[in-house]
């Protein structure tokens, strides 16, 4: 076990922004007689929103959100905020002007303007060659693919860009950069190099000064700017870009070893994988539909992307428009009294889409020559089993072929985000995989931020080390 991290030198509090796309949070760790506690200052629902044919995240909404959660966090930290770091979902970004500022809303990855693009792309480099270089599984929501797809939308392909949670600690003063295990996500990073692969970005006449430098987590890029910075507890305030995805900074907030552990982070989209010291590129991977994006402090999270608990909003959202409303605890607990008519393939491209939820889940049951469900009032407990039994089983085959292509097997699954505390889909998950389910933090990636936020005001400079990472996180979640 590793030591316990000692009482930071600055005791000042911290907050840490969580992007998500169902709400974006606000948290503030405080110290109380030398040990920290953490708060939800603010949350802000969030969502993408359909402008004519497009869909876009509203980011004037976001900001105004995130402004109003921070002066909350200032009003209750009369001791001052050492630092801001911020964490969110992956691929999407911001166009900026020269003036600094947007050139519009960003597109959401679900809009569905890449297909087209990357059609284009698969004739300029084959997906096997992509994959093979950057190790980022060749998906149309990835940056790439959205980059060349900005031309035919009307967007200047020279404009400078930056993904979105690095765009908001631009936004609050900081430095124009991309987070190394962000920026791994976009299918442009050369893995041999840690860089943007300038090879790449020529191949595909992407202008490649229109992206910004890649930073290692925990990099310090100033401090706080602006209107907030005029509040007392904001005077002096770092801006931090921790592990800028959120995945990666759920992970380094996992507080123990993951030796031949599997990690399951469900929520919005499900990420089932491992951590490895090496990229695993092989065709095998990519056809399993394995992807390789950077870890916090070193190593890689190797894992796939499968279908989450968007199924289920989707589902409660089109019950909802008609007057048929449930919260997710009692649509888990009535669910656990039912039984599917089936298990469905939930990584089937409609599934993706939004919209029309129930039907959808229908078409595939139709598909499979099981009789639909009639969505009709009681019966949404049924569409719900039918979700988690199917997610459970895509999850046991995801780590089977994931033990395939390690050589080795796994000893058991640490589930973190919000699935964590659907006791329902956890149960079914190790019935399904005949493993010990372990679960973690729902707010695992808030953890994981102030746990970087931490470990690089301890490193004085240095690169972050995963042990001391891993200490902070345990500190933090009280393990």
């Amino acid at each position: 076990m590793s030591t316990p991290p000692q009482l930071p030198a600055d005791e000042r509090a911290r907050v840490a922004i969580d992007l998500g796309a169902e709400s974006c949070r606000v948290s503030l760790l405080r110290w109380r007689n030398g040990q920290p506690a953490i708060e939800l200052v603010y949350r802000i629902p969030n969502g993408p929103v359909h402008r004519g044919n497009a869909l876009h995240w509203p980011l004037d909404n976001i900001l105004n959100g995130l402004e109003e959660g921070l002066r909350k966090a200032a009003a209750q930290a009369l001791e001052g905020i050492a630092s801001i770091a911020v964490d969110g979902w992956a691929v999407d970004y911001v166009r900026l002007g020269p003036d600094g500022k947007p050139l519009s809303d960003p597109y959401c990855y679900r809009d569905e303007r890449t297909v087209a693009s990357k059609c284009m792309a698969d004739a300029i480099a084959e997906p096997e060659e992509l994959f093979a270089l950057t190790g980022a599984q060749p998906l149309r929501i990835n940056t790439l693919y959205q980059l060349l797809a900005d031309p035919a939308c009307g967007i200047d392909a020279r404009a400078p860009w930056v993904c979105l949670p690095e765009y908001v600690l631009h936004w609050l003063g900081g430095r124009r950069v991309a987070e190394y295990t962000n920026a791994t996500h976009t299918g442009l990073v050369d893995l041999s190099t840690g860089d943007w692969s300038r090879q790449l970005f020529d191949r595909l006449g992407i202008p490649i000064e229109a992206a910004p430098p890649i930073v290692p987590a925990g990099a310090v890029l100033g401090h706080l700017q602006g209107p907030l910075a005029a509040l007392d507890a904001f005077r002096e305030t770092d801006l931090i870009a921790p592990a800028c995805h959120d995945t990666a900074s759920a992970i380094a907030g996992i507080p123990v070893s993951m030796e031949g552990t599997a990690y399951i982070a469900s929520g919005t989209w499900s990420l089932v994988g491992t951590l490895v010291q090496q990229p695993v590129t092989s065709l095998g991977a990519m056809q399993a539909r394995y992807t390789n994006q950077g870890a916090a402090a070193g190593g890689f999270c190797f894992h796939t992307n499968v279908n989450g608990m968007w199924l289920v909003k989707q589902c409660m959202d089109a019950w909802a428009m008609q007057g048929r409303k449930w919260n997710i605890e009692d649509l888990v607990a009535q669910a656990a009294r039912r039984t599917a008519p089936g298990v469905i393939n939930v990584d089937a491209e409609p599934l993706m889409l939004d919209g029309d939820m129930p039907e959808r889940i229908n078409d595939e049951l139709r598909v499979l020559g099981i009789a639909p469900i009639p969505d009709v009032a009681g019966n949404e407990p049924i569409f719900a089993r039918v979700i988690f039994e199917s997610l459970a089983a895509r999850y046991a085959s995801a780590l089977a072929q994931l033990e395939q292509m390690l050589g080795r097997r796994l000893s058991r699954i640490h589930v973190i985000g919000g699935g964590s505390r659907n006791s329902l889909l956890t149960n079914l998950t190790a019935l399904r995989t005949g493993l010990p389910v372990d679960a973690g933090q729902a707010e695992s990636s808030t953890i994981g931020n102030f746990a970087v936020q931490l470990a690089s005001a301890s490193a004085d400079g240095q690169a972050l080390s995963i042990e001391s990472v891993r200490s902070w996180a345990a500190r933090l979640s009280g393990a």
